[in-house]
């Protein structure tokens, strides 16, 4: 038998076969995930990066009890063990659960989909990841006397699974995905800078070109630079603020994705990421001015979080979380969405075949408005631009929260004055959405890893927005 039809054999087996001894329902992912990246550490040439993991995750319910197993060998052999592994977890949690789990219904559906991929990374070599390290250092190199130390990684990875479950649903989905990232540590004198970048999508090698790698970390050199010979000390005090796409992207990916996530809300997170300032009777909250329109969309084409149907087998689609302040969606898998009697909305995602799916984001933002950076900035009396932030702390509900802006102006009677050090926000999640009053009119994404549960799961996402404007808002100072 084929590899292809083994594939397919394997999990429909092992779904029929949990099926016939009584569970209410069974579903089988199989999961895919190879790595290849590369490091420099300060222009040394670190040991390569090279994973791989294959293989099979069941969930079934049995008597409202919800039970996963695994294996990495997907065999006929070992899919009966699987199978009776499974049963035995279901028959022992059965008699010992009070809180029954009870899914969504949703569509019977069969799809094949896959990210845009122009030039294929698998084509790709360790020469090639290198060549690109080293053209991105030698750009660090061109200002070392402020940038001594700097660490570089460059990863391609791909992603296939597929999906099957005892309601009918099969689907296919392949993801390709770059990612760049690392530390740039600026030194002058008494004054030091460090700066994590971050960049990725899903798609082929075209995305090096698309994300303007090159040219963004050029920037990021010279702001290191201009903040180390001409940054000044932050003045406490109350500012309007103008927070740049990556802030705007840290201060709602934190503040409203991870809150809106239904499964915290229901507590089930609570002693692993956290819980949420919500509360189940919270939907029609209003939480921010009617400045704030805040969603997550998985389907963005090229985004580093994106896909089409999620790990439950639902379609995928854009969910407004916020609508003009007031709390209007959470993020859904089929499990909580029938806690809060309705449809799940694809936000149920794994990051390998061993670990279950559970409730997360894939790209947030801030949707765009209507005005021009310079009409954001022309209104402002006395302020501070944070385009972008050098760490952020948030409590485990997801309230009081930090930033630490990295680039930062002084603004005075609507211009743009002379760089800040270190300007610090701390404020809570109503007070900051409250406070908006106006949205820029371009929207951008910076890519990171968000991590959630335990055993923890690290999932690519976007997050970003258009330029915000806050009215007065304190800032402190380091």
């Amino acid at each position: 038998m084929s590899r292809k039809n083994l594939d397919l054999e394997i999990p429909l087996y092992v779904v029929k076969k949990i099926e016939e001894a009584g569970a209410e329902y069974a579903e089988t992912r199989l999961h895919t995930r190879e790595e290849i990246g590369c490091i420099l550490k300060n222009g040394q040439l670190e040991p390569a990066i090279v994973t791989y993991s294959h293989g099979l995750g069941v969930r079934a319910l049995f008597n409202g009890t919800l039970v996963f197993s695994a294996t990495n060998i997907v065999n006929r052999e070992n899919a009966k063990k699987l199978i009776e592994e499974t049963l035995k977890k279901g028959k022992t949690a059965s008699n010992l659960t009070k809180n029954k789990v009870k899914f969504s219904r949703e569509r019977r559906l069969k799809k094949k989909w896959s990210a845009l991929e122009h030039q294929k990374l698998v084509d790709k070599s360790f020469e090639d990841l290198t060549k690109v390290l080293r053209e991105l250092d030698n750009i660090v190199l061109e200002e070392k006397d402020y940038i001594p130390m700097r660490f570089l990684e460059l990863e391609i990875s791909v992603e296939k699974k597929l999906f099957t479950n005892s309601q009918g649903t099969y689907i296919e989905g392949y993801v390709p995905r770059l990612y760049i990232g690392g530390f740039l540590t600026g030194l002058k004198e008494s004054k030091s800078v460090q700066k994590v970048i971050e960049f990725g999508g899903s798609g082929g090698w075209e995305l090096i070109t698309k994300l303007n790698v090159f040219e963004e970390i050029r920037k990021q050199v010279q702001v290191i630079k201009e903040i180390l010979e001409k940054g000044q000390k932050t003045v406490a005090g109350v500012y309007d603020i103008i927070t740049g796409p990556e802030v705007t992207g840290i201060m709602v990916h934190e503040s409203i994705g991870h809150p809106f996530e239904a499964d915290r809300i229901l507590g089930r997170e609570g002693a692993q990421a956290g819980e949420s300032y919500l509360k189940p009777t919270d939907l029609g909250r209003q939480i921010g001015s009617e400045e704030a329109n805040i969603s997550d969309d998985p389907t963005i084409p090229g985004s580093y979080g994106f896909y089409l149907y999620d790990d439950e087998g639902v379609p995928a689609r854009k969910r407004k979380l916020v609508v003009n302040g007031i709390v209007n969606e959470l993020l859904h898998n089929r499990a909580t969405a029938r806690e809060f009697k309705t449809k799940s909305n694809g936000a149920a995602r794994s990051n390998k075949f061993d670990r279950e799916p559970i409730v997360r984001m894939a790209n947030t933002y801030v949707e765009p408005g209507d005005y021009t950076f310079d009409e954001l900035i022309k209104d402002v009396k006395r302020g501070v631009l944070v385009n972008s932030f050098m760490e952020w702390n948030i409590d485990d509900i997801r309230w009081n929260q930090r930033y630490v802006g990295h680039e930062s102006y002084l603004i005075e009677n609507g211009e743009i004055k002379y760089p800040l050090i270190n300007p610090v926000i701390e404020v809570t999640t109503e007070r900051l959405w409250s406070s908006l009053d106006a949205r820029g009119k371009e929207i951008q994404f910076w890519a990171a890893t968000c991590g959630k549960g335990d055993p923890m799961q690290g999932v690519p996402v976007w997050a970003g927005g258009p330029y915000l404007r806050f009215r007065n808002l304190e800032v402190k100072t380091r």
